[in-house]
């Protein structure tokens, strides 16, 4: 079993799609990435403050499975780290099968608390036509499966940097399953 662990980090500034690779990024408690587009206290998303500016940013921090990454080249899409606009890339850890409120520690600081999944959206297939319908799939009873990373908050600030171990905290029974965000 591998350990779980950070792959890589990103961050931008700018409200763009893919985010440059980092040697390390800095999670705020209550705001997300430093200096990233998406940090703040509300809703940074552009299509959720065109509905309502003074929602909570659920979306401080998005995390995506590096295992996706290698699951989408057996697909014909080579995706690096960062290129579909996570700040975090993980390994080990099934983010899409933890539970709403799943927390994270990250490294020797940070912590991130789990509030749903990324929606995957037209973006994605701007950036590489068909990426959407590949992110995008059915369980066992039908249901959609969205492969394309999960959203946190930022609950104990700290730097982040490629090779950090990643812990998992769950949260009380019964778990509640992640939604979109």
């Amino acid at each position: 079993m591998t350990a779980s662990r950070v792959v890589s980090v990103a961050a931008s500034p700018v409200h763009g799609f893919s985010k440059p690779a980092l040697d390390e990024i800095r999670l705020l408690a209550g705001l997300g990435v430093e200096g990233d587009a998406h940090c703040g206290e509300t809703v940074k998303h552009r299509s959720r403050v065109r509905v309502d500016p003074t929602q909570p940013n659920l979306r401080q921090v998005h995390l995506v499975h590096a295992e996706l990454f290698a699951e989408l080249a057996a697909r014909g899409f080579e995706i690096a780290p960062g290129a579909i606009g996570e700040n975090i890339t993980t390994e080990g850890i099934d983010l899409l099968g933890l539970p709403r409120g799943a927390r994270l520690a990250i490294g020797d600081e940070a912590l991130v608390e789990i509030t749903g999944l990324r929606n995957p959206c037209a973006q994605l297939d701007a950036y590489r036509p068909g990426l959407t319908a590949v992110v995008l799939g059915r369980d066992a009873d039908g249901k959609l499966v969205r492969k394309a990373g999960i959203m946190g908050i930022v609950i104990v600030g700290g730097t982040v940097r490629a090779g950090d171990p990643i812990a998992l905290h769950l949260p009380a029974e019964p778990h509640m399953r992640l939604e979109r965000v």
